[in-house]
């Protein structure tokens, strides 16, 4: 039994050693209590992105360069139509590479494919599935995704901070009362935030518009919210003792 003991002594001496190399060192002062807090906020994302490649395939490398140029083009048309600025878009530079045939032995060039990406940030989550429904239309774009995230994250952290810090008081004021004393003020403070902004798996764009022209009723996605993303934050409170 006095082994026993002993050993489980020890695996809480570990244990703890463990789990208190996250938090900060903090000298422990009379009449204060240490108390330590997890807190959250979940915001719904702020921004839609999405993001295609296209990739044009000819005999001839100038071929295949102007019809990427083509498709391009045709992007900027479709972005105008639904009232956005072309500068709102980022579009890679075009790159091309040549496609060679293996015969007998031998390779010689075939054919060239030039290829770009194009990544598109949207505020407007009305004008995503037309968008989308438009790119997909376009015979040259592939590996199409439609994602969504939280840019304005601040706000969020703040809300997360301020939800750790109201269970951490609630802990010390219990503590406190559970000793016949009463809860001062904050003597000290610590903060880390982390975002977990949980994305949707990328969808392609193709399927999406094929899916809902074939079934003359709305994509699956339509009238829904975007999976919430959330902000956690993790409180170390010193507060003082009366």
């Amino acid at each position: 039994m006095k082994l026993r003991l002993v050993l489980l002594a020890v695996l809480l001496a570990a244990t703890s050693l463990t789990f208190g190399q996250d938090r900060p060192t903090v000298t422990a002062q009379p009449n204060t209590v240490y108390v330590s807090a997890d807190g959250k906020f979940e915001a719904n994302p702020d921004t839609a992105v999405v993001q295609f490649n296209i990739s044009a395939q000819k005999n001839k490398s100038r071929e295949a360069y102007d019809r990427a140029s083509q498709a391009v083009e045709q992007v900027r048309e479709i972005l105008r139509s639904n009232g956005i600025d072309p500068k709102t878009a980022e579009v890679g530079a075009l790159s091309i590479q040549p496609i060679y045939q293996y015969s007998n032995g031998k390779s010689k060039i075939g054919s060239y494919q030039v290829n770009t990406e194009v990544r598109l940030k949207l505020k407007d989550f009305t004008k995503v599935a037309p968008i989308v429904e438009q790119f997909s239309g376009m015979d040259i774009t592939g590996n199409q995704s439609v994602n969504y995230t939280l840019e304005a994250v601040d706000a969020a952290k703040a809300k997360a901070v301020e939800d750790a810090y109201r269970h951490a008081r609630l802990s010390a004021a219990a503590i406190a009362q559970a000793g016949g004393r009463t809860l001062g003020d904050l003597s000290y403070a610590s903060v880390d935030t982390f975002e977990a902004v949980r994305n949707p798996q990328p969808r392609p764009m193709m399927a999406m518009g094929m899916l809902k022209a074939n079934a003359g009723t709305e994509a699956p996605t339509e009238e829904f919210t975007p999976q919430a993303a959330t902000v956690t934050a993790h409180v170390n409170a010193v507060f003082n003792l009366k």
